[in-house]
């Protein structure tokens, strides 16, 4: 059995050192944990090449051995999925049976992102989200993801105990949030996001899964470049951010071709106007277009999904593991 010194580092410099045991092939790798004084410490040492293992502040996620799932939690009363709710025990008793029917992350959201939907103020979201992070930390555990690009909702959502910034602007808003990752020790999800350039979804791009490769290979840039390790981050498309109807089909029809950027691919296709437009259904009768765009993005590479239909979804996402991966 091979065993493996390696040294250990606080934020003050502190230097330890730590024995690892291990059988299996070695390669290099980094790794974030937590001491027990929850200050981060950041480990260099050699593990499994067998499977790429995501840390994210403690918790390990295992990409290609199935697909991980993020429950919805919108406190957005003008949800376009019709989801939103207003009180923090009922998020928490939401949050609590998403965890049970197999949720691997908890989203909270406290603005609608729909289109044509009004930007909050910071007060009315920081009043929405952070009672509801505060509440989920403290009873489910899984990781709670907090649905901002703003940089002081990050940073209390951080500081109540979130370990995961979901940005849908992929940076282009405030690149502040990866600093802010980077500090922490989050985790951070990446859009790619063309309400800059087509706030009205209408704009013909000549190659749509281009730009948004090249989109999503700035905002990853960004973020590592700003102190994020690249084993915390996580790639979303943006299906339904600034793109045709059309384009939202093509970008789930070429899906593999994200794979080129290295990094896990999440897809949030739940209840989407896309899937209305192709059956000309309102957001509660889109049940089965979830399902079919779920189980399709893992034959195409998904590594995770966002959605709120935890439990039905866990059950797609189970029986397409089963075919795709084996």
């Amino acid at each position: 059995m091979a065993v493996t010194q390696c040294e250990i580092r606080d934020l003050n410099g502190c230097r330890f050192i730590h024995q690892l045991h291990d059988s299996v092939n070695l390669r290099k790798a980094e790794y974030l944990f937590y001491c027990e004084q929850a200050a981060i410490i950041k480990v260099t040492y050699v593990t499994d090449s067998s499977i790429h293992t995501h840390s994210m502040t403690g918790t390990q996620f295992k990409w290609g051995t199935r697909t991980f799932l993020m429950g919805i939690v919108n406190v957005s009363p003008d949800s376009f999925a019709g989801d939103g709710i207003h009180s923090p025990a009922i998020a928490l008793e939401m949050a609590s049976h998403m965890v049970k029917a197999g949720a691997d992350i908890i989203d909270v959201g406290g603005e609608s992102t729909r289109p044509g939907s009004i930007p909050v103020s910071l007060h009315e979201e920081m009043t929405r989200v952070i009672p509801v992070v505060q509440g989920l930390c403290r009873h489910v555990d899984v990781p709670v993801s907090v649905d901002t690009y703003k940089y002081e909702i990050a940073l209390k959502a951080l500081q109540a105990g979130a370990r995961i910034i979901n940005d849908i602007w992929g940076l282009k808003k405030d690149p502040r949030l990866a600093d802010l990752a980077g500090y922490y020790g989050a985790g951070m999800v990446l859009m790619s996001n063309q309400r800059d350039v087509s706030p009205n979804h209408d704009v013909e791009f000549t190659d749509i899964m281009q730009v948004v490769i090249d989109d999503l290979r700035r905002a990853t840039s960004e973020a590592v470049t700003r102190g994020v390790p690249a084993d915390q981050i996580i790639v979303d498309p943006g299906i339904g951010f600034g793109k045709t109807q059309p384009q939202n089909l093509l970008l789930l029809r070429r899906l593999r071709e994200l794979r080129v950027l290295g990094y896990p691919v999440l897809i949030g296709s739940s209840r989407k106007s896309v899937l209305g437009h192709v059956l000309q259904l309102p957001a509660s009768e889109r049940f089965e277009a979830t399902a079919a765009t779920v189980a399709l993005a893992i034959e195409r590479g998904a590594d995770m999904v966002r959605v709120h239909d935890v439990k039905e979804m866990a059950r797609v996402c189970k029986v397409t593991d089963a075919i795709v991966r084996g």
